[in-house]
């Protein structure tokens, strides 16, 4: 396209690219559809891009731009000896009968299965299409899809009977499910269905597929933003062994990451720290990061740690791995800040609660007090600075004649 000059009402105020598909909005200004409904709907934004007048996505009306379409179209065929690439005629966005009918078509077993690959398309197509979804009574179709999939595929297997079938169909409507990110009231209208969701989601997530368990997580963490409470302090042990079969699994990135934000939130909830330890999270963890190299994903696995050892059984876990002080102390200063506070707040659990001779001598050999010691001369947070001071003294006689710690830190810190 080199020497040639694009008509500056081609491009779209957004992207300032030439528009595919051009379509005006009420106040007058034409944008690229992509952008301006990604504008919208995604990001959330109730204003024009170039006036600032308010707008209102449930009752927006975009009209397609045809008279600039054709113009640009003609353009692109003129100047295609440039390098210049012509647009197709974009397809019509989908309508709430289209989406009707197939809602109605997913609801029948014979055609299931492809109605709800349509969908699927149709959601993956635009945000306009995703909030348009949404608004046809998707989230009640697709959740009791879900329902009677799980239970049908329960009641098959205690039959010995092939449950394919039922475990595509949920996939594909959690598929939907996770592409659509449901809006605050849909999320909240799932939670508040007569069939408990969240218990669903848990039976999905002991199944042998990976697409089922990773999608059901997906769902989960989505809906951690609208469940009551009192739900978090309710789940069932096998809710903590199905993440932690996820992480141990390593189905794929997204779900490894979606695991390790739910085990976050949900983690310091009434018994949950207890569920965690004993559906084996703080081995799988401490494995996990022996290898992990992303930073956000070593803070929440540290953080999660963090939160199991504040309860007896999980520092026994932690104790008891042969990598699990080693691996904490190599993180200190090694990831970030953030990673160096958490590591500091286990070891300083270790050292209050459980202090055997064996957990501080591998505290002296894998480099902690060392670290500790470097940690007090850098600018760090005031109460990880407490707790290693703290730490410090109370361990000192244990520490002091160790060959482990070099002369000049013993000379900086006479309590040592």
């Amino acid at each position: 396209m080199e020497g040639v000059e694009v008509p500056s009402y081609f491009l779209c105020p957004i992207s300032h690219e030439i528009m595919r598909d051009p379509v005006i909005l009420p106040t007058g200004i034409t944008y690229d559809r992509e952008n301006i409904e990604r504008w919208i709907f995604s990001d959330k934004h109730q204003t024009c891009p170039a006036t600032k007048q308010s707008l209102v996505p449930e009752d927006l009306d975009i009209t397609c731009n045809h008279t600039l379409r054709r113009l640009i179209q003609a353009w692109c065929a003129a100047n295609a000896a440039h390098g210049v690439e012509r647009f197709p005629t974009p397809r019509p966005p989908v309508d709430m009968a289209q989406i009707a009918a197939l809602l109605e078509e997913a609801n029948r077993p014979q055609t299931q299965l492809t109605a709800l690959g349509k969908l699927k398309a149709i959601v993956l197509e635009s945000d306009r299409n995703k909030r348009c979804v949404e608004a046809s009574g998707a989230v009640d179709v697709l959740a009791s899809i879900v329902e009677r999939s799980i239970r049908d595929s329960l009641k098959m297997e205690e039959e010995l009977c092939d449950v394919v079938e039922c475990t595509t169909a949920t996939e594909e409507a959690l598929a939907i499910f996770c592409s659509l990110q449901l809006s605050e009231k849909s999320l909240l209208h799932l939670t508040q269905r007569d069939v408990d969701f969240v218990e669903l989601l848990t039976k999905a997530l002991g199944r042998p597929s990976y697409r089922l368990r990773s999608y059901s997580l997906l769902l989960f963490k989505y809906l951690l933003s609208v469940v009551d409470p009192a739900r978090l302090l309710s789940l069932k042990r096998e809710f903590f062994e199905g993440i932690t079969k996820v992480l141990q699994d390593q189905i794929s990135y997204q779900a490894t990451k979606a695991a390790l934000q739910v085990l976050c939130v949900v983690s310091p909830w009434g018994k949950n720290r207890l569920k965690a330890v004993q559906a084996g999270a703080v081995r799988v963890l401490i494995e996990l990061l022996l290898d992990e190299k992303e930073k956000r994903k070593c803070e929440m696995i540290l953080m999660i740690l963090d939160q199991l050892c504040a309860c007896a059984e999980g520092r026994a876990e932690l104790v008891e791995h042969a990598a699990g002080i080693a691996v904490v102390s190599k993180k200190i200063r090694r990831v970030s800040q953030l990673a160096s506070k958490m590591a500091v707040k286990i070891l300083y659990s270790l050292v209050k609660c459980s202090p055997s001779p064996a957990v501080l001598q591998e505290m002296l050999q894998y480099g902690a007090v060392s670290k500790f010691c470097m940690l007090l001369q850098m600018e760090c947070d005031a109460k990880v600075r407490e707790k290693i001071r703290e730490i410090l003294k109370l361990h000192s006689r244990d520490w002091r004649n160790s060959p482990c710690l070099a002369p000049q830190l013993k000379a900086s810190y006479p309590f040592l």
